[in-house]
């Protein structure tokens, strides 16, 4: 697998258009493969973004989570939420080079991966290349923060594994690999998270990704969420204090009561 970071030029809110920062900064896209993006990008080109003087931050986290656990129970003060069916510090809100903003999650990520890898496919007229919009986040009990997608398009999300036959004959029962999150991961290290001004990766050499001319279905994308009552950490969420949050899922909650 080989990845290359590619450098932008500084992004503001409401600067440019994505479309607009991908022309000027990618310059070639092989057959089979992909482009990561990172979410801070999607989100200072559309607009996601609040003015920190205009705003709350933990009033802000409680909006745009699902479920959240107050800042309060945390030794650091961050809320711990549920934001989109993903465990996430703040919702995902971050303030780390965005001139002075609030930075939200892109308004519809899945939406911007689809139109952007079908821009690509026609631009440099290819029939395999995949879009990846990811963002950190944690892990418990480990220090640092990797990546995670946050949508994607034009390849398989999973490589399933369940009924084939291991080294010595065993069936998988369970196992599927995350191909999105593993490129994500992999993506969101040689990006960095600092000031070096790559917010963009063209990940290439990978034969273990199968490639889709197509945008994912919505039967394949809901099989990428787990429920929380089904998760194999359902003890641990069900037992956490979460309170309802204003987000999407939580809306829709309301909604169905």
């Amino acid at each position: 697998m080989l990845i290359q970071a590619i450098r932008t030029p500084l992004v503001r809110v409401h600067g440019c258009s994505l479309i607009e920062l991908i022309v000027r900064a990618v310059k070639r896209m092989p057959e089979g493969s992909v482009l990561a993006i990172t979410s801070k990008i999607v989100s200072l080109c559309e607009g996601s973004a609040i003015s920190r003087e205009y705003a709350e931050k933990d009033a802000l986290v409680r909006k745009e989570s699902d479920a959240y656990i107050p800042s309060e129970k945390s030794r650091w003060g961050i809320t711990l939420t549920l934001t989109r069916n993903i465990l996430i510090p703040s919702a995902g809100i971050d303030e780390s080079n965005a001139d002075g903003h609030y930075l939200l999650w892109p308004r519809n990520p899945q939406r911007t991966a689809n139109a952007l890898r079908a821009h690509l496919a026609r631009r440099f007229q290819r029939r395999a290349v995949g879009v990846l919009i990811t963002d950190s986040k944690t892990a418990p009990l480990r220090r640092g923060t990797t990546g995670i997608a946050l949508a994607h398009s034009g390849f398989d999300a999973l490589t399933d594994y369940v009924g084939k036959k291991d080294l010595f004959g065993r069936s998988f029962r369970v196992s599927r690999r995350s191909v999105v999150d593993g490129l994500a991961a992999a993506a969101v290290c040689a990006m960095g998270e600092g000031s070096e001004q790559t917010p963009l990766a063209l990940i290439s050499d990978i034969s273990f990704v199968r490639f889709r001319r197509r945008n994912p279905t919505k039967a394949e994308l809901e099989f990428l969420v787990i429920s929380p009552k089904e998760d194999l950490y359902a003890p641990l969420l069900n037992a956490a204090p979460f309170r309802r949050g204003g987000g999407i899922a939580a809306g829709k909650k309301k909604r169905r009561s």
